[in-house]
Protein backbone atom coordinates (compact mmCIF):
# COMPACT_ATOMS: atom_id res chain seq x y z
CA UNK A 1 0.00 0.00 0.00
CA UNK A 2 1.26 3.41 -1.08
CA UNK A 3 1.57 6.39 1.41
CA UNK A 4 -0.75 9.40 1.38
CA UNK A 5 1.03 12.40 -0.02
CA UNK A 6 0.95 15.82 1.42
CA UNK A 7 0.09 19.20 -1.12
CA UNK A 8 3.13 19.74 -1.35
CA UNK A 9 4.52 16.07 -2.87
CA UNK A 10 1.43 16.56 -5.09
CA UNK A 11 2.54 19.91 -5.80
CA UNK A 12 5.96 18.06 -6.77
CA UNK A 13 4.71 15.34 -8.54
CA UNK A 14 2.71 17.59 -11.02
CA UNK A 15 5.81 19.91 -11.82
CA UNK A 16 7.94 16.81 -12.67
CA UNK A 17 5.04 15.51 -14.78
CA UNK A 18 5.48 18.51 -16.35
CA UNK A 19 8.82 18.77 -17.12
CA UNK A 20 8.83 15.10 -18.12
CA UNK A 21 5.56 15.95 -20.64
CA UNK A 22 7.49 19.31 -22.44
CA UNK A 23 10.93 16.61 -22.61
CA UNK A 24 9.10 13.83 -24.68
CA UNK A 25 7.67 16.38 -26.89
CA UNK A 26 11.38 17.58 -27.68
CA UNK A 27 13.17 15.47 -30.47
CA UNK A 28 16.34 13.99 -28.95
CA UNK A 29 14.90 14.28 -24.54
CA UNK A 30 13.95 11.48 -23.06
CA UNK A 31 11.13 12.17 -20.53
CA UNK A 32 12.42 8.58 -19.30
CA UNK A 33 15.30 10.36 -18.36
CA UNK A 34 13.62 13.33 -16.38
CA UNK A 35 12.42 10.48 -14.20
CA UNK A 36 15.51 8.94 -14.16
CA UNK A 37 17.25 12.04 -12.90
CA UNK A 38 14.57 13.22 -10.75
CA UNK A 39 14.15 10.10 -8.68
CA UNK A 40 10.52 8.94 -9.68
CA UNK A 41 11.35 6.13 -12.50
CA UNK A 42 11.17 3.32 -11.04
CA UNK A 43 7.90 4.41 -9.56
CA UNK A 44 6.69 5.24 -12.56
CA UNK A 45 7.18 1.76 -13.71
CA UNK A 46 6.19 -0.25 -11.00
CA UNK A 47 3.39 1.82 -10.99
CA UNK A 48 2.02 1.30 -14.72
CA UNK A 49 2.97 -2.27 -13.76
CA UNK A 50 0.11 -2.65 -11.76
CA UNK A 51 -2.23 -1.47 -14.24
CA UNK A 52 -3.16 -5.07 -14.89
CA UNK A 53 -6.11 -7.88 -14.58
CA UNK A 54 -6.06 -7.69 -10.67
CA UNK A 55 -6.42 -3.81 -11.28
CA UNK A 56 -9.91 -3.88 -13.28
CA UNK A 57 -11.27 -6.89 -11.14
CA UNK A 58 -11.33 -4.09 -8.27
CA UNK A 59 -12.36 -1.23 -10.40
CA UNK A 60 -15.11 -3.22 -12.03
CA UNK A 61 -16.35 -4.88 -8.75
CA UNK A 62 -16.53 -1.08 -7.46
CA UNK A 63 -13.84 -1.08 -4.61
CA UNK A 64 -12.43 2.14 -5.75
CA UNK A 65 -10.26 3.02 -2.81
CA UNK A 66 -8.28 -0.64 -2.98
CA UNK A 67 -8.25 0.15 -6.96
CA UNK A 68 -6.60 3.31 -5.69
CA UNK A 69 -4.46 1.93 -3.54
CA UNK A 70 -3.28 -1.06 -5.74
CA UNK A 71 -2.27 0.91 -8.62
CA UNK A 72 -0.98 3.68 -7.05
CA UNK A 73 -3.61 5.94 -8.48
CA UNK A 74 -2.40 9.40 -6.80
CA UNK A 75 0.95 9.51 -8.02
CA UNK A 76 -0.34 8.60 -11.43
CA UNK A 77 -2.86 10.85 -11.83
CA UNK A 78 -0.68 14.33 -10.70
CA UNK A 79 2.51 12.76 -12.79
CA UNK A 80 -0.20 12.36 -15.88
CA UNK A 81 -1.50 15.57 -15.23
CA UNK A 82 1.28 17.54 -15.48
CA UNK A 83 2.49 15.53 -18.40
CA UNK A 84 -0.54 15.98 -20.07
CA UNK A 85 -0.90 19.57 -19.24
CA UNK A 86 2.77 20.23 -20.55
CA UNK A 87 1.54 19.71 -24.10
CA UNK A 88 -0.48 22.87 -24.41
CA UNK A 89 1.51 24.96 -22.20
CA UNK A 90 5.33 23.99 -21.46
CA UNK A 91 5.43 22.06 -25.18
CA UNK A 92 4.17 25.33 -27.12
CA UNK A 93 7.06 27.15 -24.93
CA UNK A 94 9.66 25.04 -26.68
CA UNK A 95 8.17 24.78 -29.81
CA UNK A 96 8.98 28.61 -29.33
CA UNK A 97 12.44 28.74 -27.83
CA UNK A 98 13.36 25.89 -30.61
CA UNK A 99 11.99 28.26 -33.74
CA UNK A 100 13.98 31.06 -32.71
CA UNK A 101 17.14 30.28 -30.45
CA UNK A 102 17.92 26.51 -31.55
CA UNK A 103 21.42 26.48 -30.79
CA UNK A 104 20.76 27.58 -27.15
CA UNK A 105 17.91 25.04 -26.41
CA UNK A 106 19.54 22.41 -28.08
CA UNK A 107 22.81 23.37 -26.31
CA UNK A 108 20.51 23.39 -22.56
CA UNK A 109 19.34 20.03 -23.23
CA UNK A 110 23.18 18.97 -24.58
CA UNK A 111 24.25 19.83 -20.77
CA UNK A 112 21.53 18.21 -19.08
CA UNK A 113 22.15 14.77 -20.63
CA UNK A 114 25.55 15.07 -19.93
CA UNK A 115 25.05 15.88 -16.31
CA UNK A 116 22.69 13.03 -16.20
CA UNK A 117 25.43 10.70 -17.26
CA UNK A 118 27.44 11.75 -14.50
CA UNK A 119 24.53 11.94 -11.80
CA UNK A 120 23.13 8.47 -12.63
CA UNK A 121 27.17 6.91 -12.70
CA UNK A 122 28.51 8.46 -9.57
CA UNK A 123 26.74 5.55 -7.13
CA UNK A 124 26.29 2.48 -9.88
CA UNK A 125 28.62 0.72 -7.76
CA UNK A 126 31.46 -1.85 -8.92
CA UNK A 127 31.43 -2.03 -12.76
CA UNK A 128 32.16 -5.59 -14.01
CA UNK A 129 32.35 -7.01 -17.22
CA UNK A 130 28.46 -7.39 -17.71
CA UNK A 131 27.75 -3.82 -17.04
CA UNK A 132 30.55 -2.95 -19.04
CA UNK A 133 29.32 -4.75 -21.97
CA UNK A 134 25.56 -3.90 -21.42
CA UNK A 135 27.38 -0.22 -21.28
CA UNK A 136 28.51 -0.70 -24.63
CA UNK A 137 25.64 -2.25 -26.16
CA UNK A 138 23.10 0.55 -25.28
CA UNK A 139 25.52 3.55 -26.04
CA UNK A 140 25.54 1.30 -29.41
CA UNK A 141 21.91 0.93 -29.99
CA UNK A 142 21.51 4.66 -28.74
CA UNK A 143 24.47 5.84 -31.50
CA UNK A 144 22.76 3.65 -34.51
CA UNK A 145 19.40 5.20 -33.93
CA UNK A 146 20.57 8.42 -33.84
CA UNK A 147 22.55 8.13 -37.14
CA UNK A 148 19.15 6.35 -38.99
CA UNK A 149 17.54 8.05 -42.42
CA UNK A 150 13.58 9.06 -41.65
CA UNK A 151 10.97 7.60 -43.18
CA UNK A 152 7.70 9.38 -44.85
CA UNK A 153 4.48 10.00 -43.17
CA UNK A 154 2.48 7.53 -42.70
CA UNK A 155 -1.54 8.15 -40.87
CA UNK A 156 -2.43 4.51 -41.60
CA UNK A 157 -4.55 3.91 -38.09
CA UNK A 158 -2.62 0.87 -37.77
CA UNK A 159 0.49 2.51 -38.39
CA UNK A 160 -0.55 5.46 -36.02
CA UNK A 161 -1.36 2.53 -33.42
CA UNK A 162 2.29 1.13 -33.36
CA UNK A 163 3.69 4.66 -33.38
CA UNK A 164 1.82 5.52 -30.27
CA UNK A 165 3.67 1.71 -28.78
CA UNK A 166 6.49 2.65 -30.05
CA UNK A 167 6.63 6.79 -29.28
CA UNK A 168 5.79 5.87 -25.67
CA UNK A 169 8.68 4.24 -25.06
CA UNK A 170 10.79 8.04 -24.57
CA UNK A 171 9.00 7.88 -21.11
CA UNK A 172 9.90 4.45 -19.97
CA UNK A 173 13.25 4.07 -21.51
CA UNK A 174 15.86 6.91 -20.52
CA UNK A 175 17.95 7.99 -23.43
CA UNK A 176 15.44 6.49 -25.97
CA UNK A 177 13.54 9.77 -27.04
CA UNK A 178 10.13 8.45 -28.23
CA UNK A 179 9.87 12.28 -30.65
CA UNK A 180 13.04 11.32 -32.40
CA UNK A 181 11.73 7.80 -33.27
CA UNK A 182 8.45 8.93 -34.38
CA UNK A 183 10.80 11.46 -36.44
CA UNK A 184 12.34 8.45 -37.69
CA UNK A 185 8.93 7.01 -38.17
CA UNK A 186 8.23 9.91 -40.45
CA UNK A 187 4.98 10.69 -37.75
CA UNK A 188 6.20 13.56 -35.76
CA UNK A 189 4.65 16.63 -37.04
CA UNK A 190 1.43 14.65 -37.69
CA UNK A 191 1.20 12.97 -34.39
CA UNK A 192 3.11 15.80 -32.33
CA UNK A 193 2.06 18.67 -33.86
CA UNK A 194 -0.77 18.95 -36.00
CA UNK A 195 -3.25 16.27 -34.28
CA UNK A 196 -2.20 18.09 -31.24
CA UNK A 197 -2.93 21.84 -32.45
CA UNK A 198 -6.07 20.28 -33.98
CA UNK A 199 -7.43 18.58 -30.81
CA UNK A 200 -6.51 21.59 -28.91
CA UNK A 201 -8.41 24.17 -31.78
CA UNK A 202 -11.72 21.89 -30.99
CA UNK A 203 -11.60 21.62 -27.39
CA UNK A 204 -11.67 25.31 -27.32
CA UNK A 205 -14.63 25.64 -30.07
CA UNK A 206 -16.31 22.98 -27.91
CA UNK A 207 -16.06 25.06 -24.86
CA UNK A 208 -17.05 27.86 -26.29
CA UNK A 209 -20.45 25.96 -27.71
CA UNK A 210 -19.62 25.72 -31.52
CA UNK A 211 -20.42 21.66 -32.31
CA UNK A 212 -20.01 22.76 -35.73
CA UNK A 213 -16.21 21.70 -35.28
CA UNK A 214 -17.71 18.19 -35.36
CA UNK A 215 -18.37 18.45 -38.93
CA UNK A 216 -15.23 19.28 -40.51
CA UNK A 217 -14.06 16.17 -41.90
CA UNK A 218 -10.68 17.15 -41.74
CA UNK A 219 -10.47 17.78 -37.74
CA UNK A 220 -12.31 14.49 -37.51
CA UNK A 221 -9.71 12.65 -39.37
CA UNK A 222 -7.43 14.27 -36.63
CA UNK A 223 -8.96 13.60 -33.64
CA UNK A 224 -8.82 9.85 -35.20
CA UNK A 225 -5.43 9.80 -35.60
CA UNK A 226 -4.61 11.33 -32.31
CA UNK A 227 -7.36 9.13 -30.59
CA UNK A 228 -5.87 5.74 -32.43
CA UNK A 229 -2.05 7.39 -31.12
CA UNK A 230 -2.99 7.59 -27.79
CA UNK A 231 -4.18 4.17 -27.48
CA UNK A 232 -1.31 2.44 -28.57
CA UNK A 233 1.06 4.83 -25.94
CA UNK A 234 -1.77 3.53 -23.14
CA UNK A 235 -1.46 0.05 -24.59
CA UNK A 236 2.51 0.75 -24.69
CA UNK A 237 2.71 2.75 -21.36
CA UNK A 238 1.52 -0.81 -19.81
CA UNK A 239 3.18 -3.44 -21.80
CA UNK A 240 6.96 -2.24 -21.98
CA UNK A 241 6.52 -1.33 -17.92
CA UNK A 242 5.39 -4.94 -17.54
CA UNK A 243 9.07 -6.26 -19.16
CA UNK A 244 10.86 -3.15 -17.79
CA UNK A 245 9.28 -4.23 -14.13
CA UNK A 246 10.50 -7.47 -14.46
CA UNK A 247 13.80 -7.06 -15.81
CA UNK A 248 15.06 -4.24 -13.29
CA UNK A 249 13.69 -6.51 -10.76
CA UNK A 250 15.80 -9.50 -12.39
CA UNK A 251 18.86 -7.44 -13.60
CA UNK A 252 18.97 -4.18 -12.20
CA UNK A 253 22.77 -3.24 -12.60
CA UNK A 254 22.75 -4.42 -15.72
CA UNK A 255 19.68 -2.75 -16.86
CA UNK A 256 21.18 0.44 -15.40
CA UNK A 257 24.21 0.01 -17.60
CA UNK A 258 22.26 0.06 -20.78
CA UNK A 259 20.27 2.61 -19.04
CA UNK A 260 23.19 5.21 -19.16
CA UNK A 261 24.42 3.32 -22.51
CA UNK A 262 21.46 5.05 -24.16
CA UNK A 263 21.63 8.50 -22.41
CA UNK A 264 25.29 8.96 -23.62
CA UNK A 265 24.05 7.09 -27.33
CA UNK A 266 21.49 10.26 -27.24
CA UNK A 267 24.46 12.47 -27.31
CA UNK A 268 24.83 12.19 -31.03
CA UNK A 269 20.90 12.86 -31.75
CA UNK A 270 21.26 16.19 -29.08
CA UNK A 271 24.54 17.43 -30.36
CA UNK A 272 23.75 21.03 -30.09
CA UNK A 273 26.06 22.27 -34.22
CA UNK A 274 23.90 20.52 -36.76
CA UNK A 275 21.75 21.76 -39.43
CA UNK A 276 18.55 20.19 -40.23
CA UNK A 277 18.37 18.47 -43.49
CA UNK A 278 15.15 17.96 -45.76
CA UNK A 279 14.58 15.90 -48.84
CA UNK A 280 14.57 17.24 -51.99
CA UNK A 281 14.21 16.35 -55.83
CA UNK A 282 15.42 18.64 -58.93
CA UNK A 283 16.38 21.40 -56.43
CA UNK A 284 12.88 21.63 -54.85
CA UNK A 285 11.83 20.68 -51.11
CA UNK A 286 9.34 17.77 -50.78
CA UNK A 287 6.73 17.98 -49.03
CA UNK A 288 4.44 15.58 -46.97
CA UNK A 289 0.39 15.57 -47.13
CA UNK A 290 0.07 18.78 -44.78
CA UNK A 291 2.85 20.85 -46.80
CA UNK A 292 5.42 20.76 -44.34
CA UNK A 293 9.31 19.65 -45.38
CA UNK A 294 10.39 16.37 -45.02
CA UNK A 295 13.08 15.88 -42.73
CA UNK A 296 15.89 13.68 -44.09
CA UNK A 297 18.61 13.89 -41.43
CA UNK A 298 20.59 15.90 -39.48
CA UNK A 299 24.24 17.49 -40.81
CA UNK A 300 26.47 17.79 -37.71
CA UNK A 301 29.60 20.59 -37.43
CA UNK A 302 32.46 21.01 -35.42
CA UNK A 303 31.52 24.76 -33.97
CA UNK A 304 33.94 27.54 -35.02
CA UNK A 305 35.43 28.55 -31.16
CA UNK A 306 36.08 32.10 -32.81
CA UNK A 307 32.59 33.18 -32.84
CA UNK A 308 30.72 34.51 -29.65
CA UNK A 309 27.85 32.61 -30.48
CA UNK A 310 29.84 28.97 -29.93
CA UNK A 311 30.79 30.13 -26.56
CA UNK A 312 27.40 31.37 -25.53
CA UNK A 313 26.18 27.67 -26.61
CA UNK A 314 29.09 26.51 -24.30
CA UNK A 315 27.67 29.04 -21.65
CA UNK A 316 24.40 26.93 -21.65
CA UNK A 317 25.89 23.28 -21.59
CA UNK A 318 27.17 24.69 -18.37
CA UNK A 319 23.64 26.18 -17.33
CA UNK A 320 22.40 22.51 -18.21
CA UNK A 321 25.01 20.13 -16.42
CA UNK A 322 24.59 22.77 -13.34
CA UNK A 323 20.53 22.66 -13.07
CA UNK A 324 21.12 18.84 -12.81
CA UNK A 325 23.97 18.51 -10.37
CA UNK A 326 21.50 21.38 -8.39
CA UNK A 327 18.63 19.22 -8.72
CA UNK A 328 20.51 16.23 -7.49
CA UNK A 329 22.23 17.76 -4.55
CA UNK A 330 18.26 18.91 -3.29
CA UNK A 331 17.27 15.05 -3.35
CA UNK A 332 20.30 14.18 -1.23
CA UNK A 333 19.76 17.22 0.84
CA UNK A 334 15.54 16.21 1.08
CA UNK A 335 16.78 12.64 1.84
Amino acid sequence: MYKERTLLQKINLFLKGLVMGGANKVPGVSGGMVAFVMGFYEELIYTFQRINLKAFKLLFNGRFKSFANYTNLQFLVWVMAGSMFSYFSVSLVLDFFLKNYELYVWSWFFGMIIGSIYYISKDFGDWNYKTIIALIVGASIGVSISFMTPATENDNLWFVFLCGIIGVSGMTLPGLSGSFILILLGNYVLLLVDSVNVLGNVITNLVSGNLEVLQDEVKVRYLKIIGVFTAGSAFGLVSISHVLGYVLKKWHQIVTAVIIGFIAGSLGVVWPWKETVYKTKNETFLLDQNGNKIIENYQRYIPDFNNQETWISIGFIIIGISLILIIGFYDRKRK
